[in-house]
């Protein structure tokens, strides 16, 4: 055979079957079993074999080698290896911990990857589309806190009657609708700007109406209700960025409507049967309000592959507003209500089949830049996301889960509350900045004061927020002082480090610059927001940060992010070719 043609080294197994006693003139069969890198038909000696058996023939065949035996370099690593563990069952054991410990670990940081790759590699043509909106800052405005609830309509300062063409005179009832988000049909991704202070607040754009109109819309994944300024006529409206909406009486919500009953099943019991509209009032966490009338109506979004979708969606009709909304309305025309209640536009557009029910919005950093938000769960990234689950209470449709710790540096901060355990976080882009409860407030507060040993001085003065120090030097922006100022970090899930998930925030996540020129901390004590035990991460912290909340899945995750476009993962960076 030459040497070209010789075959490639192989094991097997030999197996020798001697006849039988009483008829040794059987002769004895030598059956061997090997074992390559390549896959050979059955050989030409084992098919004579086994005729030469069925023919009773007695036979003697060598069908291959013995396996040759094992190089000396690999007899002494073998040889090495069983001395080592054998010989020393501590040393066995340490390795077989250590291992087990290496795979739990990797288990608990992949499990999701996997599963989401799993779940992307099940593409379908009937696969629900996804939305994608721009972000824009608003410059100039107030500090916000949503976190927007229903309240009964107080029926005796009821605008008597709407003012919209053939419309008769009707009742008004308080609402927050989730208005549908408006994108330009140039494109799908649009560049985003803003900053939290002096902006204030994170929105976008949506086209509503036939012929159909612009409306900024500012983003809140606190508030239920999409809502827009309109002329009902409006008796307490801010100027805004776009002409008020202008409602018919085809577009008026019936009071018997499933969406009336659903904003008002935490009202008092209403009876009208005469009433031709739906009337809401919402109340948010700031002691602002908004008032009016459920309205339906196109929306025309653009879908990620560029496709133009015209759906009718639920929203408010609001003429009445009051508060600081009256502020921050100058350059918008309502909030975009992102929670997990039914009448917030995810939800409608998921009831419809458009979307799987996924939120997610990228605030960037940097000044003068805004980030992007979308609806559905195209832009998910497979790998890299820190997923945590989300409270399921069902009186309360905001995005929220359990805390389990939060440090300053290393410094431990309590969480508040008589057994100082487990609080909630709320995660809410209508909030400008980040609350904490009172005691971890204070604590924080008492640890920052460590930086007036390095020459920072409180400046009361300074009427931006209630802290704000005067640095011993000159500062353009937070990353002058930011060595100056330690990371916080949220801890969710479990007490033990290693399998909990972490959401950290770097001092240019809760500080800001002031037009002073001092440095001024942007969470604020939030005894009396909400119930007063809460946790909530405003725009100033979630910044630099993809956010997304899964509610098909029921829970709610991030990465970190420049939030200059969105990316699209299939594949894990070591599977791509």
């Amino acid at each position: 055979m030459d040497s070209d043609e010789r075959p490639q080294q192989v094991t097997g197994v030999v197996i020798i079957t001697l006849p039988p006693s009483d008829n040794p003139s059987l002769g004895k069969t030598i059956t061997a079993f090997t074992l390559t890198n390549d896959v050979f038909p059955q050989s030409r000696q084992t098919q004579q074999r086994e005729q030469e058996q069925e023919q009773n023939l007695p036979t003697t065949q060598v069908l291959t080698s013995p396996p040759p035996p094992p190089s000396p370099q690999n007899s002494q690593l073998g040889f090495l290896f069983s001395r080592l563990f054998f010989d020393n069952p501590r040393k066995l054991l340490g390795f077989l911990g250590i291992s087990l410990f290496a795979l739990l670990l990797y288990s608990s940081a992949f499990s999701n990857t996997f599963v989401e790759l799993r779940n992307s590699n099940n593409d379908d043509d009937e696969k629900p589309e996804s939305f994608i909106f721009p972000l824009y800052h608003k410059l100039g405005a107030d500090s916000e806190l949503k976190l927007g609830r229903f309240v009964d309509v107080d029926k005796e300062n009821l605008l008597a009657s709407i003012d919209s063409g053939a419309m008769g005179t009707q009742k008004i009832n308080k609402l927050v609708a989730a208005n549908a988000a408006l994108i330009d049909s140039s494109g799908t991704i649009l560049p985003v700007r803003g900053n939290v202070y002096p902006d204030g607040l994170y929105f976008t754009y949506m086209l509503v109406g036939n012929p159909r109109r612009p409306y900024f819309l500012d983003i809140d994944t606190g508030s239920d209700l999409t809502w827009i300024q309109c002329d009902a006529p409006c008796s307490s409206c801010a100027k805004g960025a776009n002409p008020l909406y202008k409602p018919t009486r085809v577009n008026m919500v019936a009071s018997k409507d499933s969406m009336c009953t659903e904003i008002q099943k935490n009202q008092k019991p209403q009876n009208c049967e005469t009433c031709q509209q739906c009337d809401y009032e919402i109340e948010y966490a700031d002691h602002s309000s908004s008032l009016g009338v459920l309205a339906r109506d196109k929306l025309h979004l653009v879908t990620a592959n560029g496709s133009i979708t015209n759906l009718d969606v639920v929203f408010g009709c609001a003429y009445d507003q009051q508060g600081i909304l009256l502020n921050t309305l100058s350059k918008t025309d309502g909030i975009l209500g992102l929670s997990r209640a039914k009448v917030s536009l995810p939800s409608q557009l998921a009831s419809k089949g458009i979307i799987n029910n996924v939120v997610g919005h990228c605030l960037a950093t940097d000044v003068g830049a805004g980030g992007y938000m979308f609806l559905g769960d195209d832009f998910v990234p497979n790998w890299g996301m820190s997923w945590v689950p989300m409270l399921g209470i069902s009186s309360i449709e905001f995005y929220h889960t359990q805390l389990v710790k939060i440090n300053y540096g290393r410094s431990s901060l309590r969480l508040g509350g008589q057994d100082n355990s487990i609080r909630r976080v709320v995660f809410d882009s209508g909030s400008s900045y980040t609350y904490f409860t009172k005691q971890a407030y204070a604590e924080l507060v008492a640890s920052l004061s460590e930086v007036s040993d390095l020459g920072f001085i409180q400046d009361a003065s300074d009427p931006t927020l209630p802290i704000c120090w005067q640095a011993p030097f000159p500062i353009r922006s937070i990353m002058g002082v930011k060595q100056f100022f330690k990371t916080l970090t949220l801890q969710f899930g479990s007490n033990w480090w290693i399998i909990s998930k972490r959401f950290h925030i770097p001092p240019e996540g809760y500080l800001i610059i002031s037009n002073k020129g001092n440095v001024c901390l942007g969470i604020l004590d939030g005894s009396n927001v909400h119930d007063g035990s809460t946790f909530i991460l405003g725009d100033i912290s979630l910044r630099g940060q993809l956010v997304v909340y899964d509610n098909t899945k029921l829970k709610i995750g991030w990465t970190q992010s420049d939030c200059a476009k969105p990316r699209r993962f299939k594949n894990l960076p070591f599977f791509e070719g």
